[in-house]
C-alpha cells in the first residue's frame, strides 16, 4: 500500500510510539510485506528467524521488537514492543475501515459502455474500465480496478479479504487477522466466471493478466499474480503469493500451494496437486504433481501389482 503521501520517520514515530534508530531525515512512502517491498517501503518483523532478511531487503525502515541489530546504512529501524500491532495501527490509520450505504459507492469510477446488472454492489473507490459487462449479484469490493471488455459472472466477488493470520500460541486468540490494505487488479479483456472469488492483496495487490479465461468456482488467493493469456477450468484453487505466467493452463479441480511459479504455457491436468515449481512448458499430473508421461506410466503399474503378486506367490 503506498501511503497518499510521504510521511517523516518523526510522524511515524508519534504514531507508533516507536524509538527510531538509524538515518532520520528519510520519508516512508508505503507499507508492504517481504516479498513485495520497494525502496521507501516500510516492512515489519516479530520473530528472530526474519531480523536478516528484513533488514537486507529494499524496505528502507523496518519495524521491529529488538534494539540488538545493527542498523544497516541507508536505513532506519521503528523499535516497538509489538511489530504486528503496530502494522495494524498504520493499515487503519491509511486504509480505515469505510461501511458502504448504497450499492453502487459516489467514489466508484465507471467507464463509457460499461453494463451494470442489477444487485451489483460497488464498493469505495472501485475503477471500471469501458465496455465491460458486470453481471447480477456480483461484489466488486474497496479499491478493486477492473480494465476495459471485462466480463465478470454472477455471484462473483472480487477484492475480499486476504486468508492471512498472525499466528502467536502464547495468547487466547492464536490467529489475529492481518488486515488487508491491498487490492485486486484485473487486466483488459478478461473474462470471470459465476461464483468465483479473488482476495485482494495483503498489502499490494492480487493481479489477473489480460486475456485470462477463469471458469466458475474459481479461488484465486492474496498477492498472487496471473499472467497473459491464461485458461482456468471449474473448482481451481490457488494458494496465496504464487506466480502463474504467461499462458498457462489449469484444468478442473487443480491446487496450487502457497508462493510458487508455474512456468510460462505450463499444463496442469484435472485434479492435480501441486507443491513444488513448474518448469515452463511443462505437462503435470497427480497429487503429488510430476510429469504426465511419468505419472501414467506409474499408474500402469500400480495397476499391475495384483497380477505381479499372483504370480510371485504362484512360484512359491
Amino acid at each position: 500500500m503506498k501511503f497518499p503521501a510521504p510521511v517523516t520517520l518523526d510522524w511515524l514515530a508519534e504514531l507508533l510510539e516507536a524509538e527510531i534508530m538509524g538515518d532520520k531525515d528519510m520519508q516512508a512512502t508505503g507499507i508492504n510485506e517481504i516479498h513485495r517491498v520497494e525502496a521507501g517501503d516500510l516492512v515489519f518483523v516479530d520473530h528472530p528467524k526474519y531480523y536478516n532478511k528484513c533488514l537486507n531487503s529494499a524496505a528502507n525502515f523496518i519495524i521491529i521488537d529488538s534494539r540488538d541489530v545493527e542498523v544497516p546504512q541507508g536505513k532506519a529501524l521503528l523499535v516497538v514492543k509489538e511489530p504486528f500491532e503496530a502494522y495494524l495501527k498504520i493499515v487503519r490509520h491509511f486504509r480505515p475501515f469505510q461501511p458502504a450505504d448504497k450499492s453502487i459507492s459516489d467514489s466508484a469510477v465507471i467507464g463509457e459502455g460499461t453494463v451494470i446488472m442489477p444487485n451489483v454492489f460497488i464498493g469505495h473507490h472501485v475503477t471500471i474500465g469501458r465496455n465491460s459487462i458486470i453481471h447480477p449479484n456480483v461484489s466488486i469490493l474497496d479499491y478493486s480496478v477492473i480494465g476495459d471488455n471485462v466480463i465478470i459472472q454472477a455471484g462473483t466477488v472480487i477484492g475480499s479479504d486476504a486468508f492471512y493470520y498472525n499466528t502467536k500460541k502464547n495468547r487466547e486468540l492464536w490467529y489475529k487477522k492481518m488486515l488487508s490494505c491491498g487490492n485486486v487488479v484485473i487486466e483488459d479483456d478478461v473474462e470471470i466466471g459465476a461464483g468465483c472469488n479473488i482476495d485482494r492483496g495483503v498489502t499490494s495487490e492480487t493481479r489477473i493478466g489480460k486475456g485470462s479465461r477463469l471458469d466458475n468456482m474459481v479461488h484465486i488467493a492474496h498477492d498472487v499474480v496471473v499472467g497473459k493469456n491464461c485458461l482456468f477450468a471449474a473448482q481451481v484453487a490457488i494458494a496465496g503469493g504464487t506466480t502463474i505466467e504467461d499462458g498457462v493452463v489449469l484444468w478442473g479441480q487443480v491446487g496450487v500451494s502457497k508462493t510458487l511459479t508455474i512456468g510460462a504455457n505450463a499444463v496442469v491436468l484435472a485434479q492435480s496437486g501441486v507443491g513444488v515449481d513448474v518448469a515452463p512448458g511443462k505437462v503435470i499430473w497427480g497429487s503429488p504433481s510430476d510429469d504426465a508421461l511419468t505419472k501414467k506410466r506409474e499408474l500402469v503399474w500400480v495397476k499391475r501389482i495384483p497380477e505381479l503378486w499372483k504370480k510371485v506367490m504362484d512360484t512359491k
